[in-house]
């Protein structure tokens, strides 16, 4: 057993002092090397067979305790990986078979053993400072946000009954907000689940990586629509979730699609058709095949007077029209008898890819009425017929919001493709990439922008859709971004409510291309403080090594360090700090609701001649190679793990957050989920993980949220932020729930829950709602 141990610890001492001597060249921490050595020291003295050996080890627990607490003082999840190893080997030490073979025997023959006291001394006071760290949470923020109802009859939006949700936000000012009340903070946790259904949508073997469930379903009167992953309108009784019908696209399939997902289907009710008759009221289903289909609402038969027999098709007018690189993940915005819709446009696939125009047509025709192309935005008139757009603009993949009063519809604008390389962008596409856009309604004509990064190379394109209120009287939108920022603006003008101020930038693009000199940020901003050695981890204290020398070795000068063929951290990463899931606001007391969440991902520029051919099977991906087809670089980019497949980072890696819009202040910021589903053992262990999903509050003083990693619906005291009720769903919830009321007054919680390949949360195709018990 001595010798055994004597092994161990070597082996354990030669890997730390290798791997340190590495991370203490790249200019990191010298305490791996040092432990390493101490490691050695205590192998070669348990050789000897000599008592000194216990004493050593215990000097190194109580460094390497010190040292854990100067880095990261008592954050558990911090100090876990740095000793974990060190207490159990220390533990081990003093196990009777390793340490009675230790001492000596004198002249007389007197067997002297060596004293268990120091090291025993140096275990417990390690043990007990585990136990301290395990009651605090340094980076927790603790507050409450204003009770007080600043507008006693706040403008919601549109004209939406109480009990319904006609708009993917619930209305066109997407404030994720219902007036409902019913359940409250005092009997949330008695919510029961009312009824379940299945779609029967769910992911394929042939499937994309990103097959994802994020719609949010509509409810109009007493039935629900929803749309799924491959296409499938359905339309269901609110009440008992009995299906009404079930329409089928047949949008196929295309190992090229990035996304293969679908947000929302859009409501109208066309005032010239009378009530009852065919295709009186419609909902409108965007596709992966890049297809507007009208369907009657009633029954979901194709309503044959849109467009062509009932489609629109969206290619129309693109000069490269290549399979699987353009389609509709959002629903679109219907106002003022026009359906205005954008697309994705795949990331880094090819500079020969479909326009990210912005069209608006009549709702009853499919006419073209106006397109406003970032790449040409002074002319919105129809495209002449043989006329294209312009290839790779930026596009709007995300939901639009409008406010009619003002005649204005809000555009959450992506980068142009390639999003890592800005050499050859227009000086159209540097003022619009990466903007919030306020277009005519009208006419389509621009009205005002507001650009949240400049010369864009990370893809932090404007993610979520804008949402709409009145802050102390003034027509406010607040616009979340992937860099963690939130700007609040004067929705009439685009200035800002709350300050924007420009801040100096990292320099150093590849010689063909350059960087901003300065890039915006709000006053009101979750963006993360930059990463250093110390915010490493691991499970371990070698996994957390390796992603020290990793982290060293990439390059990384804080927000905005550009691209680099040598591969460059981005952090905040471009999954978001805040993603299409939004916000959500209470308009009565002018607060909002978030989850911000912090992954760090990598970016390699790949020189051409360095790609390798395309394999027969590779399918659509965010993630890994990005090709680039034209361009002098693709790009790998991936999240920043640790050889154990975690994030490198320190957790948390996803919070829920409460802020006042008022005055931009955050007023707390709590871990929000556990690693239940994240690892092989269900461990309840309440880490902050990521998420993707939005969050939905009612008047009552709740917020909803789904999208955590871990596949739960919990609900939140707004004002505090407190989890008050949790419910286990049967696949990942990365949607954004919404809720509602039967016809006798009756309120329910509705969550879809899919799962989202990027985010590895179990697959699914379940509709469930919840409700009170009677």
């Amino acid at each position: 057993m001595l010798i055994f141990t004597a092994i161990v610890f070597g082996l354990v001492g030669l890997a730390l002092s290798l791997a340190g001597a590495w991370l203490a060249v790249l200019g990191g921490s010298l305490y791996y090397v040092l432990a390493g050595l101490g490691f050695i020291l205590t192998a070669g003295l348990l050789f000897q067979k000599r008592g000194s050996a216990l004493i050593v080890y215990a000097v190194l627990i109580v460094a390497t305790l010190a040292w854990a607490i100067w880095e990261v003082g008592f954050d558990w999840w911090q100090l876990g990986p740095r000793g974990g190893i060190i207490i159990l080997l220390g533990l081990w030490l003093l196990l009777p078979a390793v340490r009675n073979p230790l001492g000596f025997t004198s002249p007389t023959g007197q067997l002297y053993r060596p004293s268990a006291l120091p090291l025993g001394l140096a275990v417990i006071a390690s043990i007990i400072v585990a136990g301290y760290a395990m009651t605090q949470d340094p980076l927790d923020t603790i507050g409450s946000l204003p009770t007080e109802k600043v507008a006693a009859a706040p403008d919601l939006g549109g004209t939406v009954p109480d009990g319904d949700w006609h708009q993917y936000g619930r209305t066109p000012y997407g404030q994720r907000y219902s007036p409902l009340a019913e359940i409250t903070p005092e009997n949330v946790s008695k919510l029961t689940v009312a009824w379940q259904y299945q779609t029967g949508d769910v992911k394929r073997p042939d499937d994309v990586g990103e097959t994802t469930y994020q719609v949010t379903p509509l409810k109009i009167r007493d039935t629900l629509y929803v749309c799924t992953p491959h296409n499938l309108a359905i339309a269901l009784d609110a009440e008992t979730g009995k299906e009404k019908w079930k329409f089928d696209a047949n949008s196929g399939m295309n190992p090229d699609r990035q996304h293969q997902t679908c947000r929302g289907v859009s409501y109208y009710a066309d005032p010239a058709v009378p009530a009852g008759q065919p295709c009186a009221e419609r909902v409108y289903l965007p596709t992966a095949d890049a297809r507007l289909i009208a369907l009657d609402a009633a029954n979901g038969q194709v309503c044959t007077g849109f467009a062509d027999k009932g489609t629109l098709h969206l290619e129309t007018g693109m000069k490269y029209t290549p399979a699987g690189y353009y389609y509709s993940t959002s629903p679109p915005v219907i106002v003022a008898g026009k359906i205005i819709i954008g697309g994705a446009v795949n990331d880094n696939y090819s500079t020969q890819e479909q326009s990210g125009v912005i069209r608006a047509f009549d709702v009853n025709s499919g006419a073209l009425v106006w397109n406003w192309d970032s790449g040409n935005p002074d002319v919105t008139t129809p495209l002449s017929a043989g006329q294209t757009y312009t290839t790779n603009s930026p596009n709007s993949w995300s939901v639009f919001s409008y406010d009619d009063k003002l005649n204005l519809v809000y555009i959450p604008l992506g980068n142009q493709v390639p999003d890592q390389l800005g050499m050859n962008r227009s000086e159209h596409v540097e003022k619009y990439s990466s903007s919030i856009v306020a277009l005519d309604i009208t006419s389509g004509a621009v009205r005002w922008v507001r650009q949240t990064v400049h010369h864009d190379l990370w893809d932090m394109d404007v993610p979520a859709q804008p949402v709409l209120l009145d802050i102390n009287g003034t027509p406010a939108l607040v616009g979340p971004t992937k860099q963690g920022d939130i700007y609040v603006l004067d929705r009439r003008t685009g200035e800002p409510i709350i300050p924007i101020k420009e801040i100096p930038a990292p320099t150093g693009a590849i010689p063909e291309d350059f960087t901003a000199p300065t890039q915006p940020i709000s006053d009101l901003t979750f963006s993360p403080p930059p990463l250093t050695g110390k915010d490493m981890w691991g499970i371990t204290m070698f996994d957390q090594l390796a992603c020290r020398i990793n982290f060293a070795r990439l390059k990384y000068e804080g927000r905005y360090t550009p691209p680099s063929i040598e591969g460059s951290l981005i952090y905040p990463g471009n999954f978001g700090t805040f993603n299409w899931g939004s916000v959500a606001v209470d308009p009565e007391r002018q607060v909002m609701f978030g989850m911000p969440t912090y992954l760090a991902f990598t970016s390699q520029l790949v020189p051409r001649d360095q790609v390798p051919p395309k394999a027969q099977d590779e399918k659509g991906s965010e993630q890994g190679l990005n090709r680039n087809d034209g361009a002098p670089y693709a790009v790998k980019m991936g999240p920043f793990l640790s050889p154990l497949g975690v994030p490198c980072q320190a957790p948390p890696w996803g919070y829920v957050a409460g802020a006042d819009l008022r005055t931009g202040e955050i007023a707390y910021k709590h871990r929000n989920g556990t690693v239940y589903d994240m690892t092989p053992l269900p461990l309840p262990f309440k880490v902050g993980v990521p998420g993707i999903g939005g969050p939905m509050i009612t008047k009552s003083g709740l917020a909803f949220l789904g999208a955590a990693v871990d596949n739960y619906l919990r609900a939140y005291d707004l004002t505090t932020g407190e989890q008050l009720w949790q419910a286990r769903l049967p696949a990942g919830g990365q949607s954004t729930p919404m809720t509602y009321t039967n016809a006798a007054g009756k309120q329910f919680v509705l969550i879809v829950a899919g799962g989202h390949g990027s985010v590895g949360t179990k697959p699914g195709d379940y509709i469930i709602a919840y409700t009170l018990p009677k």
